[in-house]
């Protein structure tokens, strides 16, 4: 790339911010244009900071391949040690990590966590945004391209509430608002979960953020990692269940319980919910 035609600073930052919410990481925006980029690391991080970018919490591929084999597994019923020796020489979780979140899962345990939003129109909370996973696709690991899914990513457990949520709506929902700096100030103060969803040895903490009219359009939505995001009727997303990324229906069942409540006028803590992948493998 001829970094000579980005006009002036600002046009250049853009590119800089755009990469990194592309790749996960400046480490790999760097590298994907061969150590080419005319700045250092510590500039980049700079420019990240400046235009108010939460960084990645994790190396979503690894935790995305854990994810996906424990997935496999429920899915083929057959010993770890036998799935393990069919993957590939590039699959890089070791079998160690593998047995040990397995025997989490069977014991309750979760160590990580990640930031699930339900996003609705303020005025029709029975709609739901949803959209296609387009991360790289791992078919023998049962990834298939294209998993629907409502807007996640994993969390740090030092992170804010507040700094979660805006990682997901920078990367999941309004990337490129986030790029121009005009991503919508719609987080609530001191924001708490409706629910926590145990997905392999993850906790998802799942918040419900209704959106100004104004913000609601499909064509304000956008995403590096998730296209055709679009608001679909919730009943219709609870029968849409061949396709969802694993806990993504038990978190929209979640939600339909949610409302329920809510309009029974019911006091209630957080709702808890094991996606079927756990109760799969406790059972292993």
């Amino acid at each position: 790339m001829n970094f000579s035609n980005l006009k002036n600073e600002e046009e250049f930052n853009k590119f800089l911010v755009s990469e990194y919410l592309k790749f996960g990481s400046v480490d790999e925006a760097i590298k994907r244009y061969n150590n080419e980029i005319p700045i250092s690391y510590a500039q980049y991080h700079r420019v990240l900071d400046q235009w108010g970018i939460v960084k990645a919490a994790a190396s979503k591929s690894r935790i995305t391949e854990t994810l996906n084999f424990m997935s496999k597994l429920a899915d083929e019923k057959i010993p770890l040690e036998r799935l393990y020796n069919r993957m590939p020489s590039n699959f890089r979780t070791s079998y160690a990590t593998l047995y040990r979140i397995l025997s989490y899962i069977k014991e309750g345990i979760t160590r990580r966590i990640a930031t699930g939003l339900i996003i609705t129109p303020e005025n029709d909370e029975n709609k739901i945004l949803i959209g296609r996973d387009i991360s790289t696709p791992r078919e023998e690991l049962g990834k298939p391209y294209g998993s629907m899914t409502m807007p996640m990513s994993f969390s740090k457990k030092t992170d804010p509430r507040e700094s979660a949520i805006l990682r997901v709506l920078q990367q999941e929902v309004f990337t490129d608002l986030a790029i121009d700096k005009k991503i919508p100030n719609i987080i609530p103060v001191r924001p708490k979960p409706f629910m926590f969803l145990d997905v392999a040895d993850v906790r998802v903490e799942v918040f419900y953020l209704p959106l100004p009219r104004i913000f609601a359009d499909v064509k304000n939505f956008s995403s590096h990692k998730l296209n055709k995001l679009r608001l679909v009727d919730l009943n219709y997303a609870l029968k849409y269940t061949k396709k969802y990324r694993t806990g993504v229906l038990e978190a929209i069942q979640g939600y339909k319980k949610y409302l329920e409540l809510k309009n029974k006028n019911v006091i209630f803590n957080p709702l808890h919910y094991k996606s079927q992948l756990n109760y799969f493998l406790s059972e292993y």
